[in-house]
């Protein structure tokens, strides 16, 4: 998986590559050109009828997760040091589990404290990474029913940059998503797959207004403008896995996963005109 732009430490085959550390100036310029592109965008931007359906948003902590799904996606053959920005919602034990590391080993070489909050953008060190993991929290909280699968309408972007982009577009809570695949844009490697403090904290969406999908379904965003190219492989094999998971752990059939467009009711054609739909099918009933 190869970035597009930056330093960073090389990863395994070239699957994925390490965040690049700059400086905060560097990290709020790159922002600007995401938050425009955002703002203007059309691809989910469309304002859709709503349809009241049950709320479930949480207000006292975060809910426990009832599984948790570790797999191994990249190794070394040796030991590599690498700079991790931490995305939205991210916490110490996510990160030790993304990269097989200790929370002492990384409290360590940061100067952290064991239960530390992190913040989105920080650049944490991370020494004697051999393999890079998916972390996927399963959760028992909501009947999930439906995947619904987006584009950001972007060149570019990861969650913290989306965070910022639906902040400015007045989305509660921000980042509107519940998962966002990658594409290697922003240092965070290309398949990349991160959970949004939505899901975390298991909250209504805001990314599908219609036929009730903000309550119901599962939002998933591949960064990428689909009107104009197609995602890369490494971005639909992140999807397939992320499908075949959540599907089978809340029981959704294969007709109620969906790109955006079809949705009944949407007007908008995300995840774009280039997304292979017939995959999407194939995915649906792995």
């Amino acid at each position: 998986m190869n970035g597009k732009r930056g330093e960073g430490a090389r990863q395994a085959s070239g699957d994925l590559r390490a965040v690049l550390v700059r400086s905060s100036s560097k990290i709020l310029f790159r922002f600007l050109p995401v938050l425009l592109l955002a703002l203007l965008s059309a691809g989910c931007s469309h304002r859709e009828p709503f349809h009241p359906y049950p709320r479930y948003r949480r207000t006292h902590g975060l809910p426990k997760p009832s599984k948790v799904i570790i797999q191994k996606v990249a190794y070394f053959d040796a030991p590599k040091t690498i700079h991790h920005e931490v995305g939205p919602g991210e916490s110490l034990w996510q990160v030790s589990r993304m990269y097989g590391v200790s929370i002492a080993s990384i409290c360590r070489e940061n100067g952290l404290r064991p239960g530390q909050a992190l913040h989105s953008g920080q650049i944490v060190l991370i020494r004697g990474v051999r393999s890079i993991r998916y972390v996927i929290n399963l959760y028992r909280v909501r009947p999930w029913s439906y995947i619904i699968v987006h584009h950001t309408a972007t060149d570019d972007g990861d969650a913290t940059t989306i965070q910022w982009a639906h902040l400015a577009r007045g989305f509660w809570n921000g980042l509107g998503y519940d998962f966002v695949i990658d594409n290697g844009t922003m240092g965070k490697g290309d398949g990349v797959i991160e959970m949004s403090p939505r899901w975390l904290r298991q909250e209504d969406g805001a990314h599908c207004k219609a036929d009730d999908m903000n309550q119901r379904g599962i939002g998933i965003a591949l960064v990428g403008n689909f009107d104009c190219e197609k995602p890369t492989r490494y971005q639909m094999a992140s999807l397939a896995y992320l499908i075949f998971i959540l599907r089978h752990y809340y029981h959704i059939p294969p007709s109620h996963i969906m790109g955006h467009g079809q949705v009944p009711g949407a007007r908008t054609d995300c995840p774009g005109k280039l997304f292979p739909m017939r995959f999407l099918r194939w995915a649906a009933e792995r």
